[in-house]
């Protein structure tokens, strides 16, 4: 029997990028979207907050969206979740912890209630719509993390979501294999898998290597201890807890999302510390150094986080003090490396000792490597492959391994956010393409900002501007004042001393010559000067206030009077 319709896969985020995950599987009038998340802004994307997919076609198409699919709680799957759910209020289908970050997501942003959410275990399978879900646990650095096998109309598909294959995981539950095995025995369609480590060879080591380093930072270290990672990785809360109860040591958590996601987590049973060991931070920064570790987010190096005001000295609860020691527990994300080693600068700067990877083991990634990659191959046995969560470098490396092990380049898709790839009748091809760009997230404005308005930032902040405000007379078109010349980023004043009357009377001619655009007149001359001067660009912005002359004396003879 011939299939109806052709089972449609849109990445609209995760497919060329390492982060803002999202997947929308169409068939028919039904959409199931997997993951929400977001992507955090390159060091060219000037005042941006974080990026989140483009899901205008889901806007478009909402009267088909049956329902969101979560496979973990970090931000790359769910930092998106509020925006999605603002405009299109669909159920949420989650595992507890996961479902029980969201929810405080969404309390923290005001929309607390406004989604249904409808727990699942791993193991479990709901159905929405005319797809069939199925959740696999998977060994992550976030506890609750699962795999989706999908069945549709056209066939099985599994998304692994993140993964690892850690034989001894923080929470001791490892990755269910016979699952994903069971799953390669009944036909596997295609297999959409995380990338995001296909050039690094071997095996991921287990999150188990990183107790020994934490031990030996944990002996050395005189006073407090920081422990900067990110507020969703649960997994190394615990690992920190663990080995400061050895040490006889109180531990706080510092930064609003770090205490939150820390009681959801304890409140679920993913987070065991003992009560007592649990202090205030008010209270651990009255207690002797050596009794008291902290834990801390921004390790990324955030200008707004804990982390980076304490690098910088503006962190107001506290301050670095001498014989601090402080573990910067994560790998940079791409492209993140420099606000990272610039934060690690600092913070030596001001006296702390600063232990990070590769100084010490204290961070393994939670993405498989090759070799894990290959295993996942072998047990799920898809005719097509997918690649995702990753950079094109990455996507192209896994596709180099599934030819490796037998999958023809032809069953391979390597697409990026808004290609569309369609199963008809078990065979695959590429659809249209939809907009699968970047939304950036500006404070509380969300789509606002532009490629074009970053920019302009970033011109303003590589050459400055120069402002230049114009009185003219309303009937003769001539200056009633000097022009006044204001520059911001662009030179000292003291170094301004001769160059703005330089300006300033070349404004003059400029005017006095100028034959109706006056702004765009002023603008070329200046533009032209200031290069050859300076070799420099800056922004040039022209006001010109047109008043009749006696109307101007009288306001200025009004102004002197008062």
């Amino acid at each position: 029997m011939k299939q109806s319709k052709p089972l449609r896969i849109i990445p609209l985020g995760g497919a060329g990028e390492i982060g803002k995950n999202m997947t929308a599987y169409e068939y028919g009038e039904n959409i199931l979207v997997v993951d929400a998340g977001i992507m955090f802004p390159t060091n060219d994307m000037l005042g941006i907050d974080y990026i989140i997919p483009d899901f205008q076609y889901l806007l478009k198409n909402r009267h088909k969206v049956r329902g969101l699919v979560i496979t973990h709680g970090h931000e790359d799957h769910i930092g998106a979740v509020r925006h999605l759910i603002d405009q299109i209020n669909v159920p949420i289908y989650a595992t507890p912890l996961t479902l029980g970050l969201i929810e405080g997501k969404l309390a923290r942003s005001g929309m607390d209630g406004k989604a249904q959410l409808i727990k699942v275990h791993a193991g479990e399978a709901v159905t929405i719509g005319p797809f069939r879900v199925e959740f696999v646990h998977v060994s992550h650095s976030i506890p609750d993390a699962v795999a989706l096998g999908i069945t549709t109309p056209a066939g099985l598909v599994v998304q692994t979501g993140d993964y690892k294959f850690d034989h001894t995981p923080v929470d001791g539950w490892p990755t269910d294999f016979g699952k994903l095995a069971e799953f390669g025995r009944r036909g596997v369609l295609a297999l959409l898998a995380d990338s995001t480590n296909a050039d690094k060879p071997g095996w991921t080591p287990s999150e188990q290597v990183i107790k020994p380093a934490l031990e030996s930072v944990f002996r050395e270290a005189e006073g407090r201890i920081l422990v900067a990672t990110f507020a969703s990785l649960i997994s190394r809360m615990q690992q920190v807890a663990d080995v400061a109860l050895e040490h006889g040591r109180k531990i706080a958590f510092v930064g609003t999302s770090m205490v939150e996601n820390a009681k959801i987590a304890r409140n679920l049973g993913y987070l065991d510390i003992p009560e007592p060991m649990i202090v205030p931070l008010e209270d651990a920064l009255k207690m002797p150094p050596e009794e008291v570790v902290l834990l801390c987010t921004g390790s990324q190096g955030e200008p707004s986080s804990i982390m980076g005001r304490l690098s910088v000295g503006t962190n107001r609860a506290f301050d670095i003090q001498p014989g601090d020691t402080i573990v910067l527990s994560s790998h940079p994300i791409p492209g993140n490396e420099e606000n990272v080693y610039r934060t690690i600068n600092r913070l030596f700067r001001r006296g702390a000792t600063v232990i990070y990877d590769p100084i010490a083991p204290v961070h393994v990634s939670g993405h498989a490597s090759q070799e894990e990659m290959k295993l996942m191959l072998q047990l799920v046995k898809p005719k097509y492959l997918v690649p995702v969560h990753g950079e094109l470098r990455h996507l192209h490396q896994h596709a180099k391994i599934g030819r490796e092990l037998g999958i023809p380049a032809e069953n391979t898709a390597i697409v990026e956010n808004g290609q569309v790839i369609e199963f008809v009748d078990g065979e695959m091809r590429l659809g249209e393409r939809i907009p699968g760009g970047w939304v950036f997230v500006d404070g509380s404005s969300v789509g606002t900002v532009n490629m074009d308005v970053l920019r302009e930032r970033e011109a303003l902040a590589r050459d400055g501007l120069v402002v230049v405000n114009l009185v003219l007379d309303t009937n003769t078109g001539k200056m009633l004042d000097e022009p006044e010349i204001i520059t911001r980023g662009f030179v000292h004043p003291d170094d301004a001393a001769d160059l703005i009357p330089a300006m300033s009377k070349r404004v003059a001619r400029a005017v006095r010559s100028a034959e109706g655009d006056v702004r765009g007149v002023v603008k070329q001359v200046l533009k032209s000067y200031l290069f050859n001067e300076t070799r420099r660009r800056p922004q040039i912005f022209v006001a010109v206030t047109e008043v009749k002359p006696q109307t101007a004396k009288t306001q200025w003879q009004d102004s002197i009077a008062a």
